[in-house]
């Protein structure tokens, strides 16, 4: 079933568990990418005080004493920047006409890769045109780059493709995603199985849970929730009592748990409902411009090309490759024998050109 009635196991016995895991559990999504809000909250505290760290001490090697009035930004203030430009996925989607699939995956990009990165080494701007750009490849949706960044003002190829392994590398090659609105389409199929339901099913109804899905992509919800409890959300905010028939329906004749939970199911939609309501919104435009502002301050100088700390980033970098590369050849050469033997020793060998001289 596409929307893995809410993803949770069926029994606790160890080999019907994995028989019946569902799928969305065998993802690398789930292993790695779904976090508690409290581990979120840890991973970006942790991620901003050590980029504050590294930036402050940066501006002190270049001129002692320079760091002392700089208002670094903190981790909720790198969440508003990057929530501001989730919005800047959809408009571009909109422009290139890309389906769905894409501006989801664009935006899942974005969120990962900051959770390994901090808007203080890389802007989300460009970095937004990158994760957009290889969601396309990795959707097969493809757009030439020449094409997509004919389109978007003052943006260059490079700009797109220099930050395109980074991001890679930050989601951990795991490109695959698994979506809230393909779990609403999931739901949406097995209502229109239910009996005497088809006359209920207005195309609205699903339209507007699609919303409430795209509101949910400006929140942490997919970082915490599967993507079946936020479409049953959605659903449930659309049409209260068709998403109730539906969770009905995934239960035992008897009643007992199955896939779902009478008991459980209220809490988890009420916590991605309440998510939803305060965060699903595009953030206070002036309150992002005075991020912005400070971002330009506070931005880490080895990330900007030109810098004095840049320049010597750059050197150090070099430096450290032109090591490696000198370690690696004297190593080969250590090691390299001749193919064709030891040297011949001619010590006590005859000379057979002696004797053209005695004639």
């Amino acid at each position: 079933m596409t929307s893995n009635a809410l993803d949770s196991p069926a029994t606790t016995d160890p080999k019907e568990t994995e028989k019946r895991q569902p799928l969305y559990e065998a993802s690398t999504q789930f292993r790695n990418w779904r976090f508690s809000p409290e581990g979120l909250a840890q991973i970006r505290e942790k991620l901003n005080e050590a980029a504050v760290a590294v930036i402050r001490n940066t501006f002190e090697v270049d001129q002692p004493g320079s760091s002392a009035n700089v208002a670094f930004l903190n981790a909720n203030e790198e969440v508003v920047l990057v929530r501001l430009y989730v919005t800047k996925i959809s408009q571009l989607c909109a422009m290139f006409r890309f389906p769905e699939e894409v501006e989801a995956t664009a935006i899942s990009y974005l969120k990962r890769f900051y959770l390994k990165n901090t808007v203080m080494d890389w802007h989300p701007k460009n970095v937004m045109l990158t994760a957009l750009f290889l969601a396309t490849k990795t959707t097969n949706n493809p757009i030439s780059l020449e094409t997509y960044t004919s389109h978007i003002p003052k943006t260059a190829p490079s700009d797109v493709l220099d930050l395109e392994f980074l991001v890679a590398q930050s989601l951990n090659f795991e490109f695959t995603i698994w979506h809230a609105h393909r779990a609403l389409w999931g739901i949406w199929l097995d209502l229109q199985s239910l009996p005497d339901m088809t006359s209920n099913l207005e195309p609205s109804i699903y339209d507007a849970a699609l919303n409430h899905i795209r509101a949910s992509r400006l929140t942490d919800a997919e970082l915490i929730y599967s993507p079946s409890q936020i479409a049953l959300t959605a659903f449930s905010v659309a049409a209260p009592e068709l998403a109730s028939k539906w969770a009905q329906s995934k239960l035992t004749p008897d009643g007992t748990q199955s896939q779902l939970s009478p008991d459980t199911i209220p809490p988890v939609l009420g916590l991605i409902k309440g998510m939803v309501l305060k965060e699903g919104h595009v953030p206070d435009v002036e309150s992002v411009r005075e991020i912005d502002r400070r971002l330009r301050i506070c931005k880490n100088p080895e990330k900007i090309v030109g810098s004095k700390a840049y320049l010597a980033k750059q050197a150090e970098d070099e430096r450290k490759v032109e090591e490696k590369r000198s370690k690696k050849i004297f190593e080969m050469q250590k090691g390299q024998t001749d193919p064709f033997g030891d040297e011949i020793q001619t010590k006590n060998l005859v000379d057979y050109d002696d004797d053209d001289d005695d004639d």
